[in-house]
């Protein structure tokens, strides 16, 4: 066959549809938008609690090494729920913001620590940036975080003391697991705006500067499903919000 004859003839119908499909292809993989900071004078705040009024779930941990370390066999709760229903350890923040206030660099870099076996804290949110691993133990941890299935970081930690900081920079929800010790689990949020809040003991949270608008609010807890629900905030007003967390 000679090299005329190998030639792809694109017919004219054809041509157009091809054009499209590119550019279709080319905006899906334009990035999102990025956070814009700005000057925020006149912001209001949300202000809440978030309850659960559901049974209180356990899991059975079985350490399986290092006992003296790791401890016996015990159930920990799947969710922390205090004597008037409020949740503790619930990440609260705003959805898809475009722009607000900038996203300050905290006094003291954040960390999670591998102490008994366990994460410390269970449940945190941080700014994008770095996280500083910790082992606290007398054994070897290797410390392994996810966004999905896609590997953050992959840490070994072989010695009691080592502090390794590892970099964080994109945003969501990340599972912390340790590769030696399979029941460790913890959960750290990365923002890349300062919207976020993660509740207190009696599950009350608070976030401050927020530009005036319509916006959805997430309640993410590992137990529930997350909730979402609008919310409007006011020029230099608080916006009351209780927030109740259903079963998955």
């Amino acid at each position: 066959m000679s090299r005329r004859d190998s030639r792809t003839t694109l017919s004219p119908t054809t041509i157009p549809a091809l054009c499209g499909s590119l550019l279709a292809a080319g905006f899906l993989a334009l990035p999102a938008t990025a956070y814009e900071a700005v000057q925020v004078s006149d912001g209001g705040s949300i202000k809440g609690k978030v309850l659960y009024q559901g049974e209180i779930a356990t899991k059975k941990i079985i350490p399986t090494k290092d006992a003296e370390t790791c401890g016996s066999i015990r159930e920990d709760p799947l969710i922390v729920v205090g004597p008037d229903k409020g949740v503790q350890d619930v990440v609260v923040y705003l959805k898809d913001v475009e722009k607000g206030k900038a996203l300050a660099t905290p006094a003291k870099k954040s960390e999670i620590n591998n102490h008994n076996c366990q994460f410390e804290p269970h449940v945190q949110a941080i700014p994008v940036g770095s996280i500083v691993i910790v082992n606290s133990d007398p054994v070897m941890h290797n410390t392994h975080g996810f966004f999905g299935k896609q590997t953050v970081f992959n840490q070994a930690l072989p010695t009691q003391g080592m502090r390794i900081e590892k970099p964080v920079k994109k945003p969501g929800m990340m599972r912390v697991e340790c590769d030696t010790h399979g029941w460790m689990l913890a959960w750290v949020y990365a923002a890349e705006h300062p919207y976020y809040a993660v509740t207190k003991k009696d599950g009350t949270f608070s976030i401050q500067d927020v530009p005036p608008g319509s916006y959805t609010l997430v309640a993410w807890q590992e137990y529930t499903d997350a909730t979402e629900l609008p919310v409007t905030v006011k020029p230099k007003e608080a916006t009351q919000q209780t927030i109740e967390l259903k079963k998955k």
